[in-house]
């Protein structure tokens, strides 16, 4: 397997527009989540742009930013 490469930067002489980078994900406490992993869960803390502590039911996990498998429900 391969490493996923890095996006190229945008040139500032390039004529093309810039891509624009998808919306962080916001998440509040007692929001209702789903993760990739560990199923369902609801927020019960937050680290402002480092982390997310989930409780899953029967575990809480701490997951950080991106959250690239958490959304919300």
């Amino acid at each position: 397997m391969t490493k996923p490469s890095a996006p190229k930067r945008h040139l500032p002489t390039s004529p093309f527009r810039a891509p624009i980078p998808p919306p962080l994900k916001q998440f509040a406490v007692g929001d209702q989540v789903t993760h990739d992993m560990h199923g369902l869960g609801r927020v019960i803390g937050i680290e402002e742009g480092v982390a997310a502590l989930v409780d899953f039911g029967s575990t809480q996990v701490r997951i950080l930013s991106p959250y690239a498998k958490m959304s919300k429900l």
